[in-house]
C-alpha cells in the first residue's frame, strides 16, 4: 500500500512540474506570440518576456517582427509598348497582424510564396501600361510606387506589412539583347562601307584633280619650254645670220666642220670619199684666208 502511495505521490510531483514549466512561456525581443487555445486563437503578447498560459491547453507560435526581406525569381514582362523585359526585383515586408497571419498563411515560408506571386501579379499590372522610355525616365520612381501601393494593399490580407518594392534590375531578354546586337552591327558595318564608298568617291575626286593639274602644269611647262627653246633657236639664228654678216667665208668654213663633225662622228674608221666631193672642199682649199671671227677689219 504504501509502495503505490509513493508511486502515485511521484506521479502527481512529475505532472504537477511538467504543468508548472509548461505554465510559462517567452517572449524574445522582435517576436510575438500568439496563443491558441483547442485550435482557437486567444491571445497576442506583443511584449517580450515571461508569461502565463494554460498547461496542456494552450499553444503558443512565435512569430519573427523584424524587417524581412524577399527575392522572387526574375521573371519575364511585357511592356505597354510589347517590350519585353527580364526583372529582377526584391521586397521588404514584416508580420504586422500574427493572428490575421496565422489565419491566412500560418508559416512564412508559405507567407513568402503568396506574396512572390502579388509581387508578380503586380508587376505584370502596372508595367504593361507603361512603356520602356517611361520605365527608363525619372517617372521610374511613379511607377514602382504604383507597384508598392498595390502589393501593400493585398498583403494587409495575410497580415503583412510591405515596407518597400523595388526593381534591382530590368534588362531586355537575351535573345532580344542578341537581336539588338546584330542588328546594331549591321547597321555598324552598312555605315562602315558608305563610309568607304564615300572615301573612295573623294579619294577619286581627289586623284583626278591632282592629274588635272599635272596635266596643266606639265602642259604650261612643255609651252613654256618650246617658247624657250623657239626664242632660243631664234636667237641662235640671229647670232648666226649676223656671225654670217661679218664674215661669210668663215661662216662657211665654221658651218662646214660642223658637218664634218656630226657626219664623221659616227662614221667607219674608212670614209671613201670622190676628190670632187663639195664635202671635201675645205679639206682641198684649206681654210679661207682673212681675219679671224671677232676681230677688227
Amino acid at each position: 500500500m504504501r509502495r503505490s502511495v509513493r508511486v502515485a505521490v511521484a506521479i502527481v510531483a512529475v505532472l504537477g512540474l511538467a504543468a508548472g514549466f509548461s505554465s510559462f512561456y517567452e517572449v524574445p525581443e522582435a517576436q510575438e506570440a500568439l496563443v491558441v487555445r483547442f485550435g482557437r486563437p486567444v491571445s497576442v503578447q506583443t511584449e517580450p518576456g515571461l508569461w502565463m498560459k494554460l498547461p496542456f491547453v494552450d499553444t503558443v507560435t512565435l512569430f519573427d517582427m523584424r524587417l524581412l526581406a524577399l527575392e522572387p525569381p526574375t521573371e519575364p514582362v511585357t511592356l505597354g509598348d510589347q517590350k519585353r523585359i527580364v526583372v529582377d526585383s526584391y521586397t521588404q515586408f514584416r508580420i504586422a497582424d500574427p493572428l490575421r497571419f496565422d489565419q491566412s498563411v500560418r508559416t512564412l515560408e508559405q507567407a513568402r510564396s503568396q506574396l512572390s506571386q502579388i509581387v508578380g501579379a503586380s508587376m505584370h499590372r502596372v508595367l504593361g501600361q507603361v512603356s520602356l522610355p517611361d520605365l527608363l525616365s525619372p517617372q521610374r520612381d511613379a511607377i514602382i510606387g504604383k507597384v508598392r501601393q498595390l502589393v501593400a494593399d493585398q498583403a494587409k490580407a495575410l497580415g503583412i506589412e510591405v515596407v518597400d518594392v523595388g526593381i534591382r534590375r530590368a534588362e531586355l531578354p537575351t535573345e532580344t539583347s542578341q537581336a539588338i546586337y546584330d542588328r546594331m552591327t549591321s547597321e555598324r558595318q552598312r555605315e562602315a562601307k558608305e563610309l568607304r564608298a564615300q572615301g573612295f568617291e573623294w579619294a577619286q575626286e581627289i586623284k583626278s584633280k591632282a592629274d588635272r593639274e599635272r596635266a596643266v602644269t606639265l602642259a604650261d611647262a612643255d609651252l613654256k619650254g618650246r617658247i624657250t627653246r623657239n626664242e632660243g633657236d631664234a636667237e641662235a639664228s640671229r647670232l648666226f645670220a649676223a656671225a654670217f654678216g661679218r664674215d661669210p667665208k668663215f661662216f662657211a668654213f665654221y658651218r662646214a666642220m660642223q658637218s664634218y663633225r656630226h657626219a664623221l662622228a659616227d662614221s667607219a674608221p674608212t670614209v671613201v670619199l670622190s676628190p670632187q666631193s663639195e664635202l671635201m672642199r675645205f679639206f682641198n682649199a684649206g681654210a679661207p684666208e682673212g681675219p679671224p671671227p671677232g676681230s677688227a677689219k
